[in-house]
């Protein structure tokens, strides 16, 4: 291990010093020394029944003891309706997701004392089994306290009475966590990774020493706080006793590692990034600032910059820099209400892995919904929807699909197709030419991962909560000992890329592009490689001297002696709609698309008429030739009859509206969603006087899928607006108890009610 970073020496050149434009900015490699990973030992390593290994070095996590780079998501199973999980679990790892993240929320299965509940949507063993079954591996993230704004944090009401404190040491509270641990542990036993299943990783606790969470049985007047921790490791470990008394024995155990937290060498660290962040105004409202979460630093090196809370109880270096919680949507809270910009997700994803990172972990990925309460209760915490979860997620709570979605795939191709070449890379950072603040708006952003010779230029120029210019003719020099490379960047506002030099094509040598390399698929007798061009750059490529290119611009024959390779070049816009199937070939298509174990493939769209590419051409029956990429993709079209759905509703009271839709408005589909545009304060959805949807109104279309109310959506669905309120005040002057309010002005207003059809299509 060394104790000095390496470096990138960095000096920026005035335009009246190289021409009219530009700006150029040299980095020097030439005194790069790079580190040598530790390995962590038994407590980070298991072997599963066909001799497979998982193992984590200072650095990275190793499989089979060759560099892999895990992207997890997270996914509350308990927040879903059971039905929807398998294809949403589907849609994840069609996104590149490999280990799905998910909460066992304690009061979703204990919420009566000593009365557990694992059935329907809190069926974890069934969740998991669905997990393996789609190649997903698995983190459990046992508590028992949880947050993820759940109500109490995820403690069951009945621990508020008990003569005890919570999250300590104390043996009757540790008899109750057994308890809980013994009933999770006989849900998953069979199903870890020394047995053959997916589970690698468990999480003991969230947040410890960090964070609590409002007690919600006092919520009013005064509030009282779950007790946040103060017994350090401690705790910890006889948690992780605990669980392995229970039969939970993962492969590694993790804990949240930011503000504070707890920490042992026993566990793996896992840090996050939110940059729009609801807590600042849980009381009050007022204007976010811009994070630091959009500039580079580096996470893995003693005395590196770094922002944020990033104050490790550990050398920075003894262990991964590994995330669980980058933000990949957020909730409104009732003080701050927004519309979540979905290209913010990728961008952060971009800093992470310039920054150091070899493990991206997204929270939400999956938005959901909370269930019931069995006595009337609503388990989420007050400050956010009685019910939604939906989180503006990637993947919204009845499957939507974000742009988010589609932009973090071309990330996840990256890192599984590459994530061995770039898990070892380190992190080098300008020195004198880095953004001196979150509101900096003119400096460039950009990092290098590499190892003195090759690697990856970093790119970004997003930043939250401000407007980014347009870059114009910034040029970027590396210097290493073998030679130079200059980068000409022009990326465009809220746009991001991943530039490679020195880059290894079956033994041909990209010298560098202007273009993000986004996947290598086997197909036949060939090898091909997909690349995007980043909005603003100009997807240039220069290769090592003998090297021969025929074809065209968007699909062409690299050649050198007897090595060929084919490149596809696509445009951002197409890499959005980019899928890769289990036999390497790949589909074009706005929709979502799904492969199951069998291989067989279908369609989830909202359109009737579905426009589909296929490489190579032949891939679908019934292609034919399609001439806007040059003719080397097929073109296929899925087209069903249109379903034209109405809802009929009127207004039946100040503020209430009734709904009706037309007759089996389900038949031949796979779910209708109500789509509601509103003016007012929070939304509230009513079937059979049951509140089945909210939402705070943010000025974003408000959707409810109706899958779940199949048998009851012949009756009338009532919609409720509260209204914004102008001069609102208690009127209590009466000498009796009476109180009442009194407004001068409530304001809410329908402006749409629609219904979306939801197709599911065989291919």
């Amino acid at each position: 291990m060394h104790s000095v970073p390496p470096k990138g020496i960095i000096t920026a050149v005035s335009a009246e010093e190289r021409n009219e434009h530009a700006m150029l900015y040299q980095m020097d490699l030439t005194r790069f020394i790079p580190s040598v990973p530790a390995p962590l030992g038994e407590d980070f390593t298991g072997t599963n029944p066909d001799g497979e290994s998982i193992s984590f070095n200072s650095y990275y996590m190793e499989r089979d003891g060759r560099p892999f780079f895990p992207v997890s998501g997270e996914f509350h199973y308990s927040r879903m309706d059971e039905r929807r999980w398998e294809d949403e679990l589907i849609k994840m790892r069609m996104a590149g997701i490999t280990i799905v993240s998910t909460y066992i929320f304690w009061n979703h299965v204990e919420e009566e004392e000593g009365v557990f509940d694992f059935r329907g949507r809190r069926d974890l063993r069934r969740f998991v089994e669905l997990c393996g079954r789609h190649r997903l591996q698995v983190i459990l993230r046992i508590g028992p306290f949880a947050h993820g704004e759940a109500r109490n944090g995820g403690l069951p009401d009945w621990l508020y009475g008990k003569p005890f404190e919570v999250r300590t040491t104390h043996p009757e509270f540790l008899k109750y966590v057994s308890r809980l641990y013994q009933k999770i542990g006989e849900q998953v036993r069979g199903l870890f990774y020394r047995d053959g299943g997916p589970v690698i990783g468990v999480q003991l606790d969230n947040e410890y020493m960090h964070a609590g969470a409002v007690w919600e049985i006092t919520t009013g007047i005064s509030n009282e706080w779950v007790f946040a921790g103060s017994e350090g490791e401690k705790y910890i470990l006889a948690l992780r006793e605990l669980a392995l008394q229970a039969g939970i024995a993962p492969v590694f155990f993790t804990g949240t590692a930011w503000g504070g937290a707890a920490y042992s060498p026993r566990i793996l660290p896992l840090w996050g990034g939110y940059a729009y962040r609801p807590w600042l105004f849980y009381s009050h409202s007022g204007e976010h600032p811009a994070t630091e979460e959009y500039l580079y630093g580096d996470f893995h090196h003693e005395h590196a910059a770094s922002g944020g809370d990033f104050t490790p109880p550990y050398p920075p270096d003894s262990r991964p820099y590994a995330c669980c919680e980058m933000g990949a949507g957020m909730m409104c809270c009732y003080y701050y209400r927004f519309i979540y910009p979905f290209r913010s997700v990728d961008a952060m994803a971009n800093i992470k892995l310039a920054s150091g990172c070899n493990f991206l972990g997204y929270y939400m990925f999956h938005g959901g919904t909370n269930p019931r309460g069995k006595h009337g209760l609503f388990l989420n915490e007050s400050q956010v929807s009685k019910i939604s979860y939906d989180y503006q997620a990637a993947l919204g709570e009845f499957g939507q699909i974000r742009e988010s979605y589609s932009r973090l795939k071309t990330i996840h191709f990256f890192t599984e197709s590459f994530g061995d070449r770039l898990a070892p890379l380190e992190t080098v950072l300008p020195e004198d030419a880095a953004p001196s603040s979150p509101e900096d708006t003119e400096t460039p952003r950009f990092a290098l991962r590499t190892d003195g010779e090759r690697g990856f230029l970093f790119l970004n120029n997003f930043q939250d909560h401000l407007t980014m210019p347009d870059r114009k003719d910034d040029v970027i020099r590396i210097r290493t000992s073998r030679e130079t490379f200059e980068f000409h960047s022009g990326l465009r506002s809220e746009e991001n890329a991943i530039l490679p030099f020195r880059f290894d094509m079956e033994g041909i040598c990209l010298l560098q592009a202007c273009a993000q390399p986004v996947l290598k698929t086997r197909l036949k007798d060939r090898t091909v490689y997909v690349f995007m061009i980043p909005e603003g750059l100009d997807g240039s490529f220069r290769f090592e001297e003998g090297t021969e290119i025929t074809g065209d611009r968007k699909c062409f024959e690299v050649h050198r002696g007897e090595k060929s390779v084919t490149v596809l070049l696509l445009t951002r816009e197409e890499t959005n709609r980019l899928f890769r199937l289990k036999d390497g070939s790949l589909i074009l298509t706005e929709a979502a698309l799904l492969e199951d174990e069998k291989g067989m493939l279908r369609l989830e769209t909202d359109k009737a008429d579905n426009l589909l590419l296929c490489f190579p051409p032949d891939r679908l029956e019934g292609h034919a030739r399609y001439e806007g990429l040059r003719g080397a993709w097929g073109m296929y079209r899925k087209t069903v009859p249109a379903r034209n759905l109405s809802p009929a509703f009127e207004q039946a009271a100040p503020f209430r509206w009734r709904i009706r839709l037309p007759e089996n408005a389900l038949e031949g589909l796979k779910d209708v969603r109500l789509q509601v545009d509103y003016l007012g304060d929070i939304g509230m959805l009513f079937l059979d006087n049951d509140m089945i949807s909210d939402h705070f109104c943010n000025g974003d279309t408000w959707e409810t899928g109706l899958m779940e109310h199949a048998d009851r959506l012949s009756r009338e669905l009532v919609l409720k607006i509260a209204p914004l309120r102008e001069g609102a005040k208690v009127h209590v002057e009466s000498a009796m108890a009476a109180r009442n309010e009194e407004v001068l002005y409530n304001r809410a207003e329908i402006r749409d009610v629609r219904l979306r059809p939801v197709y599911d299509l065989s291919l």
